[in-house]
């Protein structure tokens, strides 16, 4: 392919992630999500079908995020997950698998019994994702990597958690590294600029979607950015219920 197509941090915002879709190509574009399909918003379940059928039907790559990290390490470990989960974002998610109220109404390993009982498949497909994806001088990943050793020995807690690090790093790895995770108003340092943001061969694509910002949809070639579809978020941003 000579292009690829990225998409930023959907988390749960199903409208806007079918919205972005009608921009890419598949004859032309490699489809690259950064990962954190769920979460926060209020279609977690609808947004894993889709990037699984995604998966299937174009090989996209589908990446790691920390919250499918988180979901996975809440399934293993219910009881001692299920708070932490739960105020970031997960009660949506469980919601969505199950139905409303869900959280009350059961434990957190009846809620995990049930989940793995219904969606044997999803559960196996989000074990398998990767942690990062390289293209020609393209390194995509979620949260970011090491700028300290080589960029491949990065821990797994890092290509899904790291932050200033990164961020603040020099980025003396040849390559062009293409990020989630930290929103770019928080890049920005304004907490209102969703703009992709760009510095030391760093792009940050997370537009903050679910809090009221934007997702984007960036389409690179070789030698840099073709196009950036960038759609705003007409609904509002998250409000947890608790």
């Amino acid at each position: 392919m000579e292009q690829v197509f990225v998409i930023g941090d959907v988390h749960g915002e199903y409208d806007m992630f079918r919205s972005i879709l009608k921009n890419f190509q598949p004859d032309e574009q490699q489809l690259i999500l950064i990962g954190d399909l769920n979460d926060r918003g209020p279609k977690s379940k609808d947004c894993w079908l889709l990037g699984m059928e995604l998966v299937k039907k174009y090989q996209a790559i589908y990446l790691r995020g920390n919250h499918e990290q988180y979901f996975l390490e809440f399934m293993n470990s219910p009881e001692d997950w299920f708070p932490s989960y739960l105020y970031n974002g997960g009660k949506e998610t469980i919601e969505s698998l199950l139905h409303k109220g869900a959280t009350d109404e059961y434990s957190p390993t009846e809620i995990a019994m049930m989940i793995r009982s219904r969606y044997k498949d999803m559960l196996n497909f989000l074990a398998e994702r990767p942690f990062y994806y390289e293209w020609g001088n393209y390194v995509f990943v979620h949260a970011g990597v090491d700028l300290t050793k080589d960029w491949k020995e990065t821990s797994l807690q890092d290509f899904l958690w790291i932050r200033e690090p990164f961020h603040e790093g020099k980025n003396n790895t040849g390559k062009t590294i293409v990020f989630g995770h930290t929103i770019t108003p928080m890049l920005y340092g304004d907490m209102q600029t969703t703009a992709l943001w760009q510095s030391d061969g760093k792009i940050g694509v997370d537009g903050g979607a679910v809090f009221g910002g934007t997702l984007h949809g960036v389409v690179f070639d070789k030698n840099g950015i073709v196009h950036d579809y960038e759609i705003p978020n007409t609904d509002g941003p998250w409000q947890p219920d608790f």
